[in-house]
Formats: C-alpha cells, structure tokens, sequence
C-alpha cells in the first residue's frame, strides 16, 4: 500500500452570520487572541468579513476561521428531521466542568437542555453552533 503524502490539519473554518462578532466570542471563551479581520467587502453588509483566532504561543490547538454565510441558519440540537442539523462541533477538554459552563456562559454561551453524557457539557456559541465542553 502506497503511503499519503503529509497532510496537516493546520485549522477549522466556521460559517457565521457575523464572523468578526463569533470570533470575538471564541477570543473570550478560550483566551486567544484574534490575530486577523477582514471587514466587510464592498457592497456586501456590514456583517460579511472574515476572522482567525489562533492559539498563544505554547498552547496547543487548532486555528479557528470564522467566514460570512450570508444565508446561514441555525442549527438544531438534538437533530430534527427536515431541519438544519449540526454537521461538526469542537470538543473542548477542561479540569472542571462546572466551573468551564460557568466561564462559557459569561462569555455569552448558553447549555444545551438535553445532555447525553454525565462527562460533557453540550453547548450553544451565540450563533447556535455547538461545542462539547468535557472532562479531561
């Protein structure tokens, strides 16, 4: 069998409604920064642009690249047929669970009301997506 040649997964695009705003939620909730903007292109509306967090220097993790979907909808969580579903998430591992839901909430994340494991804290960024808070 033939080998692959390297491939690195380096990053995550995220479709938003407002990428500058999400990214701006992903700074706070992990402690990133966001190292790059790209406004609004001409004549698009004042939500479209493009954003990265990228992890600190030391801190292992994926960049994150928010891009505008001008005609995104909402994801529900647990599926519903015939409705927009979740097609990835990110897992976020953390020492304490309690005190991570806490933190995600003040920077603006809700909890999902239906979760399926006692070790995982399924949660909502402000755009709807999910992301899965769990114990290390």
């Amino acid at each position: 069998m033939t080998q692959p040649p390297r491939m690195d997964v380096t990053s995550v695009t995220i479709g938003a409604p407002d990428p500058r705003t999400l990214a701006a939620f992903y700074a706070r909730l992990l402690g990133w920064p966001v190292a790059a903007e790209e406004p609004p292109r001409p004549g698009s509306p004042p939500e479209d642009g493009w954003a990265q967090v990228r992890p600190p220097a030391g801190v292992v993790g994926p960049t994150l690249n928010f891009e505008y979907e001008a005609h995104y909808t909402r994801p529900v969580w647990p599926s519903e047929a015939g409705r927009q579903h979740i097609t990835e998430h990110l897992d976020i591992a953390v020492e304490d669970l309690d005190a991570a839901v806490a933190w995600a909430a003040r920077a603006g994340a809700t909890e999902a009301s239906y979760q399926p494991q006692e070790r995982v804290r399924v949660m909502f960024d402000p755009a709807g997506h999910t992301f899965c808070l769990f114990l290390r």
